[in-house]
């Protein structure tokens, strides 16, 4: 063990925040801006597990780095692994520490000695006692980690495009930080640096981990942005210039981004950019990255034979549905229908969709997807897990008879039309319909995307409750970082145009696969849709009364009653059917569209 006594560091720079000053003023830099120390101090300060999050060449690596060797020169036996999505970037890291070590002379005492480590990679401070870790290594994420010890773990825009923009990708680096807790040392720390790629980023999973965040944005956010960052994690900093009256939409950090620079940036950027690496605002770009969104859906309860003729989306307060677990993006919501425009009455056609799979984690899903008037109706669904098992196909066959469906679609890229061919006998021994097969060539997530995309936008997807109920409760069987992957509603709402977005996509696959059935059947006007069905009610109604007086019609009034002479003798009817027979004429000529009408009216012509 080398035998070096460090000299006692001065007292007012154990205060980071002097020393970043120090330390900046050797770089000939500026000293640290406001925000550089107040993200100077959450360092010292902060819990032993936190994410700083602030806006792009704030410079929060630098001060990290600064950081590292400061508490390097208070204990030099301290151990610190810095990982990076790169191991270029956490090399970078490390080297710019050596250098500060190097040329800073109250750091100098820490300059590795010949008999230690010293490197990029990794070095050692001439005062550590040997030991298998070196003072300050650094790795990529996905590198090999495991087996190193370390007291402090930095953790340095681990979060990049190019590792976070699928579900799958997610999913693997968040397994990946779990290997910190088996890293780190008792009464360890472990800080995340970096910037939120999506709302469905690491570091918004992390705060249910115990991770504490604070943020520091470019611009001072008004309210409605406010809401945006949760609560507790915006700044003290920024909460206390905001309080004190700093103008909303000006730079928080003017000494190094003036408010006409960060517009430069911002018109470079576009503001989707601009709100991601600068006002470090997921909201906007999750909106615009994920186009299926569960407010544009219609969620009512349905029968399995009828359906409203025209049901009236809205997105009000009082349309919410605050009942059923909705597993949307934050500020999507389930939405019931403002009103049902017509009658209740049968739906034109049905189609049962079928996505196959063979025994594993995918699903075989099922659903049943019915047409009125333009109008989609989502009816039923069902997954099973053991590929094409007997009890699954017998399962399948009797969903399609309680549905009374009349068509059946599978797709036939699995196993090249086999599941086909296992299903036709039982359909045709217990509930025969037509089986159809269908073939997909196109990437799966732009299909989908651009099938659905189109009808849900003008709400013409209705969901039966008990399909959502159905959704959600299908998973409680699952570990709860699986559960959610399967659902169809997720799916739904996390599915974007890259390839391998989503880990799971079988429900929403075969929900494409049933709309796609219909598409050239909804450019129907249910207006006229409705208008004609009217006329046909009226017309037969108006038969019915001809045929009943031998096919002429006189009416008269005697006593408040109605009369119809055909020839000697009389027809006698309720004065309010002849009131509701006046309207339907009226509403005819005048509207073009009618209400329903009972059996008892009169028409006139």
């Amino acid at each position: 063990m080398p035998n070096i006594i460090l000299p006692p560091l001065p007292e007012k720079l154990r205060d980071f925040r002097v020393f970043l000053t120090l330390v900046w003023r050797h770089l000939g830099l500026p000293d640290p801006t406001p925000v550089q120390l107040s993200i100077a101090y959450y360092l010292q300060h902060g819990p032993r597990r936190k994410i700083t999050e602030a806006f792009r060449g704030v410079g929060k690596s630098w001060i990290t780095s600064a950081y590292v060797v400061w508490k390097l020169r208070l204990d030099p036996n301290r151990k610190f692994m810095v990982l990076s999505a790169s191991k270029d970037r956490a090399d970078n890291f490390t080297t710019f520490c050596l250098r500060l070590i190097q040329e800073i002379p109250v750091l100098q005492c820490l300059t590795p000695q010949d008999s230690q480590r010293c490197s990029k990679l990794s070095f050692d401070v001439a005062p550590a006692r040997a030991d298998q870790a070196p003072s300050v290594t650094s790795k990529g994420i996905f590198s090999q980690i495991t087996g190193g010890r370390a007291d402090e773990i930095i953790a340095d825009d681990i979060e990049v495009p190019n590792n976070s923009y699928t579900q799958m990708m997610r999913d693997k680096l968040s397994e990946a930080v779990k290997e910190f807790e088996a890293i780190i040392k008792p009464d360890g720390i472990i800080t995340y640096l970096g910037t939120p790629q999506t709302e469905q980023s690491l570091y918004n999973a992390l705060p249910d981990r115990g991770y504490a965040v604070r943020i520091w944005p470019a611009r001072y956010p008004d309210e409605s942005q406010l809401a945006n960052y949760g609560e507790g994690r915006l700044a003290p900093f920024i909460l206390d210039r905001i309080r004190r009256g700093a103008v909303t939409g000006t730079s928080t950090d003017p000494d190094r981004f003036t408010d006409d620079d960060l517009l430069e940036r911002e018109l470079s950027y576009g503001r989707a950019g601009f709100q991601l690496q600068f006002m470090l605002d997921t909201s906007l770009s999750d909106a615009e990255r994920y186009p299926l969104k569960l407010r544009d859906l219609i969620i009512m309860g349905l029968s399995p034979t009828d359906a409203p003729e025209k049901p009236i989306w809205a997105g009000g307060t009082t349309n919410i549905i605050n009942d059923l677990p909705c597993v949307g993006l934050n500020g999507d919501r389930y939405f019931s229908p403002a009103f049902l425009h017509g009658a209740w009455i049968p739906y034109t056609g049905s189609v049962m969709a079928i996505d196959p799979s063979g025994r594993g984690s995918d699903e075989t899903a099922v659903c049943v997807l019915k047409m009125l008037n333009g109008y989609l109706y989502l009816t039923a669904m069902r997954a099973f897990r053991d590929g094409y098992g007997e009890q699954t196909i017998k399962d399948i066959v009797a969903l399609a008879k309680q549905e009374q469906v009349k068509q059946i679609i599978v797709e036939a890229n699995f196993g090249d039309g086999i599941f086909t061919k296992l299903i036709e006998p039982h359909f045709a021994k217990d509930y025969p319909c037509a089986i159809e097969e269908v073939k997909h060539s196109r990437q799966k997530e732009l299909r989908i995307i651009d099938t659905l995309e189109p009808i849900m936008s003008q709400h013409k997807l209705i969901i039966n409750r008990s399909v959502v109920e159905w959704d959600y409760n299908s998973t409680k069987n699952l570990p709860p970082e699986k559960a959610l992957k399967y659902q169809l509603f997720y799916q739904m709402s996390r599915i974007t145009r890259d390839k391998g977005a989503l880990a799971h996509d079988d429900r929403l696959d075969c929900l494409s696969m049933a709309v796609r059935y219909w598409i050239e059947q909804m450019n129907q006007d249910v207006d006229k849709r409705m208008a004609q069905r009217q006329e046909r009610l009226l017309e037969e109604e108006l038969k019915t009364w001809t045929d009943a007086t031998g096919g002429r019609l006189l009416i008269g009034k005697d006593g408040g009653m109605l009369f119809g002479f055909t020839g000697l003798e009389a027809g006698y009817g309720k004065i309010s059917d002849m009131k509701s027979s006046i309207t339907m004429r009226n509403n005819r000529a005048n509207k073009r569209v009618g209400v329903g009408i009972g059996r008892k009216t009169c028409a006139f012509r």
